[in-house]
Parts: structure tokens; sequence; C-alpha cells
């Protein structure tokens, strides 16, 4: 998964990294360098295995992006990526995981500047965030009725799209697996 790649592409120093940090619990969150990967650092945290959502599932997810958002302000970091932790190998519902990740982020950011990017990579998970992006995006434009953008929704949304499809994370300080 998502680990087992950045583990691969930071290069064999993470592990080392990774051994002397002692291990994380569940919704614990480390951090490491960077190492080989072009980001500052690496933030570590355990996502929770899906049992079904009657074993405190939620408020461990939550409790992943929080405490890897504090540890990213502590390090001084503009901006995070994260992959929708637990979704994968751990198998949380993916609708699911993407709205703990929205929510939990979305607390921090009302008292906090950063940019925080939701990295999506299978086809549920982009049609998941289409549609939490059309939510917001609707939300926007009715409080705001157009004061902040002047394009037509329309050609925004390609925009986004196309700005979103050239960003890299080699612009992105720091990760979050």
């Amino acid at each position: 998964g998502v680990d087992g790649a950045i583990h691969r592409a930071a290069g064999p120093q993470l592990e080392a990294a990774c051994k002397a940090l002692g291990g994380c619990k569940t919704g614990e969150a480390k951090v490491t360098e960077g190492f080989d990967l072009p980001c500052k650092y690496i933030i570590h945290t355990v996502g929770p295995v899906w049992r079904g959502g009657l074993f405190g599932e939620k408020r461990q997810l939550t409790a992943c992006y929080q405490n890897a958002l504090a540890l990213a302000k502590a390090r001084g970091c503009a901006s995070v990526a994260f992959p929708l932790i637990s979704a994968a190998t751990n198998g949380y519902p993916r609708a699911m995981a993407l709205r703990v990740a929205v929510d939990a982020i979305a607390g921090f950011l009302l008292e906090n500047e950063m940019e925080v990017y939701i990295v999506v990579f299978t086809r549920e998970e982009v049609a998941v965030s289409e549609k939490l992006f059309q939510a917001v995006e609707q939300y926007i434009d009715d409080i705001y009725a157009g004061e902040r953008f002047e394009a037509p929704r329309g050609k925004r949304r390609q925009a986004d799209r196309e700005e979103a499809a050239a960003g890299s994370f080699a612009d992105m300080p720091c990760l979050a697996p």
C-alpha cells in the first residue's frame, strides 16, 4: 500500500528511523525525515482496522488526522498530504474514511492555516471526492455568491482539475501515510 511505497521511495534510512521511534499505536502520529523523498518530513500514523464501526474506529481514525496535523503544525509545515488512511488494507469503507478525513481536517483548518491535500487513488475514492468537492463548491457559491470567483462554475471546476493534475508531491514539504 501507500506505506510500502513511501518506504521504498524514501530509501533504507527510513526503516532505521522508524525502528528508533519505538512503534506507534493506533491513532498516534510520529515524524521522521523525508530522506530520499522530495519532502522535508514523513508523518507516520497507524489507522484502525475496520471491524464494523463498533470498536472506536471513527475516533481512532479522527485521532490519526488530528495528531498528524498537530505534528505538521509543530514542525512549521505549510502543507501536508494524506492518503485516505485505513481505506485500503485496513478495510475502512472508503466513503466513510473520506468523511472522517474531511471532518478532522476541516476542524483543524478552522483554527489553523495550512494547505492540506487528500490524495485519492481508486475510482471509488475519486467519485466520492468529486461529490464532496461539488457539495463544498456549492456551499461556497451559495455563501459568497460569486464574490471570490469570477470564472463561471464549469470553467472554474475544469481549471481546478487541470491545476490538480499538474500538481506534484515534490511541491509538498510533508507527507502523512
